[in-house]
């Protein structure tokens, strides 16, 4: 096995590479929680990517890939190994084709289609993170997922470059095949959109943005709703039965309307917060950590599953850490 120092200098010889060591990973979080890296690894393109990602495979060190770190719970400890960040970040429009490279903001890939006149992402404004991890969690909101306008996707398989149309991405809700192969990397995803009013479009975003920034603000150090809400159809049937129909939203049943009935809101460990507002958002007050944010998790699952008797998913992925 190869030495931090020495594969940090092997990386560091890759042109274009950005390699620092003991980076505090709650720099690279939007809960601002995180250890340091040994070694952090910011490539701007596939090339310098695969580049690096054959280097720490070769090294023996542990290794992981991350994105923009919205929904990241990373160990107090940090990552002992290397952390690989995709970070290009290009939008390509041609007519209603567009291409969007895994590192660009996914709020600046609604701004611009929106700009261009261009329907199907606007309902996904203010959804923190960047574009390949919609796509590899299936975000979305209002009813719409980004899966709606994928038409294919780029990605590394660990061998090779390949491409998948939609069918193949067996995307479904807040999953995709990318979350079953935790080794292929996403780079670029092509989606077809829809012809529209751009200040219409603007306006139906402006609407949901003031929404989303009231429940989630921009500031607060979260990852907007912690748990996944439930299809309806795969709910037990005496759950089901419990749930009020004007709970229901397009056939979705809200975590959060199990959390509420355990307790939920209000709840605190340590620095961690879940909002006395909304069940399903838990954040960092401030100087929280990642063992108080894993045991108040832990410690919501065990009520919900104690009360009904059902398994609530988290939306976050774990690093350096194992979910409680």
């Amino acid at each position: 096995m190869a030495t931090v120092d020495e594969t940090a200098r092997r990386l560091s010889e890759i042109q274009r590479l950005k390699v620092s060591r003991d980076t505090p990973l709650s720099q690279h979080t939007r809960f601002a929680i995180g250890g340091p890296a040994s070694i952090l690894v910011e490539a701007p393109d596939a090339v310098s990517f695969v580049s690096a990602l054959q280097i720490a495979r070769s090294s023996g060190l542990n290794y992981v890939v991350i994105g923009g770190g919205t929904n990241l719970i990373v160990s107090d400890d940090g990552f002992c190994g290397v952390v690989l960040k995709p970070t290009a970040h290009r939008i390509a429009i041609d007519d209603t084709q567009v291409t969007a490279d895994a590192g660009a903001v996914l709020q600046d890939l609604v701004d611009t289609t929106i700009d261009r006149g261009l329907q199907g992402l606007e309902t996904m404004t203010g959804i923190p993170g960047s574009t390949g991890a919609a796509v590899y969690g299936n975000a979305g909101a209002y009813g719409h997922s980004i899966s709606e306008r994928v038409t294919a996707v780029e990605f590394f398989d660990g061998s090779d470059v390949r491409r998948i149309d939609n069918a193949a991405c067996q995307f479904r809700y807040r999953e995709s095949i990318f979350k079953r192969h935790k080794d292929w990397i996403i780079f670029t995803t092509d989606l077809k959109l829809t012809p529209a009013d751009s200040a219409v479009l603007r306006a139906a975003a402006d609407k949901i943005l003031a929404v989303r920034n009231a429940k989630y603000p921009p500031t607060m150090k979260c990852a907007g709703s912690i748990f996944k809400n439930f299809l309806l159809a795969e709910l037990p049937a005496s759950v089901a039965a419990q749930v009020p129909a004007t709970s229901i939203i397009e056939g979705k049943v809200p975590s959060a309307w199990f959390l509420e009935r355990v307790g939920a809101k209000g709840m605190r460990e340590g620095g961690i917060l879940v909002a006395d507002y909304h069940a399903n958002l838990i954040y960092n007050a401030g100087d929280g950590t990642a063992r108080e944010l894993k045991t108040l998790i832990g410690e919501l699952k065990r009520r919900v599953r104690d009360r009904f008797g059902i398994e609530v998913e988290e939306e976050v992925q774990y690093v350096g850490c194992e979910p409680r």
